[in-house]
């Protein structure tokens, strides 16, 4: 069985209808299948998630954002940092060429300490930023620049696209930390760092 949604409805079928109701919920909020124990059956899916947030199977994009939604619940990340979709009765390991979501919006509530930022996933759900839900800043070695992350669940981030952190960084303060000045945003009653003033 090559396909891999037949696949996937196939593990599903064996937890029972439950748990496919389960599923049609989880696709609406944005979280995720928490399988546990693991199941020892792997299976090859071929399937990658893009930079951008595109999933492809065989190398053809998967244009049905349904699809997408339905893969993502049982997305799962392992202490080795791969990547992999998970049902009860079997997995199998995927590519992902950064992070396996994008954040493509920010929302803003209140000001100052009181703020109170939300992103919105490419897969079209919300997450506010709290201290289970941080905003993390790599910068790239090669090119010196910041790459933003949010996280949306299970150790699962989005990647904030470049027209959304402008707008995060219009937001940043600066804040004395450690007898140094950082520069970040507020949400949820918590400081989270983007930069330092020495960095710019």
């Amino acid at each position: 069985m090559n396909d891999p949604i037949k696949q996937i409805e196939s593990g599903m079928n064996e937890a029972g209808k439950a748990a496919a109701q389960n599923i049609k919920e989880l696709m609406e909020s944005g979280q995720g299948l928490h399988v546990s124990p693991w199941p020892e059956k792997i299976c090859n899916y071929d399937m990658k998630i893009a930079r951008n947030g595109d999933w492809y199977h065989e190398g053809g994009l998967i244009k049905r954002q349904a699809l997408c939604k339905l893969f993502s619940t049982i997305l799962q990340k392992d202490e080795d940092d791969q990547f992999w979709l998970v049902t009860p009765a079997e997995k199998g390991k995927i590519e992902v060429e950064d992070a396996p979501f994008v954040a493509v919006e920010m929302r803003v509530e209140g000001q100052g300490k009181k703020q109170t930022l939300s992103f919105r996933s490419n897969l079209d759900h919300w997450v506010t930023v709290d201290e289970n839900h941080p905003i993390r800043i790599v910068v790239d070695l090669e090119t010196n620049e910041p790459k933003p992350y949010v996280l949306i669940r299970d150790n699962l981030e989005a990647l904030i696209v470049r027209s959304v952190f402008y707008d995060l960084v219009e937001l940043a303060e600066e804040v004395e930390r450690d007898e140094q000045l950082k520069f970040g945003v507020w949400s949820s009653g918590n400081f989270f760092e983007i930069g330092s003033l020495e960095e710019g």
